[in-house]
């Protein structure tokens, strides 16, 4: 079963059980899905429905810090929820042991010595990690890594 029929079967599974929050989010993504199939022209396969998944769940974890930051609770919730919706079309995250040990694979496979290699291990672990994990932990990951 594909991506866009899991979210076809959720959005059905929420509006049967009148579940609002849920409805609102798998809708959101599947406009989004949608407004980037337009865009492009053609039809999104799984990669491209994982990228889209993850680009809004990045969107999501940026307004829960801004909205703490800002004392709004309430909203800071809400992306939260959504979230946790986003999270269930993604394949499971990696742990943060499993992205160092993926960063130091990559830094000894290419002999990187120092900060000024950060972007060719990046070159290397994004595509081992992409939709995995959010590029901002692996990027900390690498960083750390390489110093």
């Amino acid at each position: 079963m594909t991506l866009k029929e899991q979210l076809n079967d959720a959005m059905k599974a929420a509006m049967k059980a009148r579940d609002t929050l849920r409805l609102s989010a798998v809708r959101m993504v599947r406009a989004a899905i949608k407004n980037r199939e337009i865009d492009g022209g053609a039809e999104l396969d799984d990669k491209a429905v994982t990228d889209v998944i993850s680009t809004m769940a990045k969107q999501r974890r940026e307004s829960i810090r801004m909205y703490r930051e800002g004392n709004r609770l309430e909203l800071a919730e809400k992306e939260e929820l959504e979230l946790a919706v986003l999270l269930e079309f993604l394949p499971i995250q990696l742990s943060t042991d499993e992205i160092d040990t993926l960063v130091r694979q990559a830094i000894s496979d290419i002999s990187a010595a120092g900060a000024k290699d950060m972007g060719r291990v990046m070159k290397a672990v994004t595509p081992l990690t992409a939709g995995k994990a959010d590029g901002k932990v692996v990027s900390d990951a690498v960083r750390r890594l390489l110093a």
